[in-house]
């Protein structure tokens, strides 16, 4: 593992805002769904020397830092190596009982970030990896890019980074593949989407940006476990229990934002349908009217938090 400093490498976005809805000094149990680094957990666990936090991550080597750095708290902080969407596996397996609180990171860490080798960043060359858990033996960018099509490509490019030049970017990586020089680097991925995506002078955000989150999405398969996990982080929480989510984009933001609707009762079915089938039942009060951002402060100090946005809803009685 990486010699890491603890300050300087990860910066929780939204601490005082996620611990204002949560309220841990009530001496409760917590589920850090994303532990990452384990900023979030810590702050928890400082609240109260009673309260107790169920971390978990899929990434080996945030795991063995987030390990030593919370190792003061001794059995009050349970870690898990899993993805978000076991939540339910993961709570019964503690035996702690239901949480009182649940809190999902959903941005890349530091730690990804910041790595020379594993392909989340444009700032430093290396193959493209992008797997949340290293050890999963899913399919790597390098490996999509290998075999997938054209359109399929595009319209991955399109929805999941909303890429206009999705079509132009996903041809150009397709002709590179079929001429025996396929994409395989990170800078090699940078600078074709650099040339082929036109930007305005105005434009602060790299070209790739928006490809890189497409890809990185994709092999993850993040957006799909989304929503099942938002239920059935519902189902486990005590009465009054909240769930808060912090999301980094406008797709997160979406889903986040309409499964709440639908849990607090709000029907998704389009206007003309004659009878709901979207399954809104009221389970929960929405609590943030709007998604709560960061401080300028923060912004300032922390530029990866410009983009992040909390909601949080609490459990109603049933």
């Amino acid at each position: 593992m990486p010699d890491i400093d603890a300050e300087k490498a990860h910066q929780p976005v939204l601490l005082d805002e996620s611990l204002e809805f949560l309220q841990p000094q009530h001496n409760g149990l917590f589920v850090d769904a994303t532990l990452g680094l384990g900023g979030h957990s810590e702050a928890i666990l400082d609240s109260s020397p009673t309260t107790r936090v169920i971390g978990i991550d899929q990434d080996n080597e945030a795991l063995s830092f987030a390990k030593k750095r919370l190792s003061r708290f001794g059995k009050r902080e349970m870690i898990f190596k899993a993805n978000f969407s076991e939540i339910g596996k993961i709570v019964a397996k503690a035996k702690q009982g239901s949480p009182d609180g649940i809190l999902a990171d959903l941005g890349v860490s530091s730690l990804q970030l910041d790595s020379e080798s594993r392909g989340f960043s444009f700032r430093f060359d290396a193959p493209l990896d992008m797997r949340m858990d290293k050890d999963s033996g899913g399919q790597t960018v390098t490996e999509l890019l290998a075999t997938i099509g054209k359109d399929e490509l595009a319209n991955i490019i399109y929805k999941y980074g909303e890429e206009r030049a999705s079509r132009k970017i996903a041809r150009w990586i397709i002709e590179k593949r079929e001429s025996g020089n396929p994409i395989q680097t990170t800078f090699e991925l940078a600078e074709l989407v650099k040339r082929a995506v036109r930007t305005g002078a105005k434009d602060k955000t790299h070209p790739a940006t928006r490809t890189f989150q497409a890809l990185r999405i994709a092999v993850n398969s993040e957006l799909d476990i989304l929503e099942q996990f938002i239920s059935d982080s519902v189902d486990l929480l005590k009465t009054n229990g909240v769930l808060a989510i912090i999301t980094f984009h406008s797709l997160e933001d979406r889903i986040v934002k309409h499964a709440f609707q639908r849990l607090a009762g709000k029907c998704q079915c389009p206007p003309r349908m004659p009878q709901c089938v979207c399954g809104a039942v009221k389970k929960v009060e929405i609590l943030t009217r709007k998604p709560v951002l960061p401080a300028e402060d923060e912004r300032n100090e922390n530029p990866r938090s410009r983009s992040a946005k909390l909601r949080a809803c609490r459990k109603l009685e049933q």
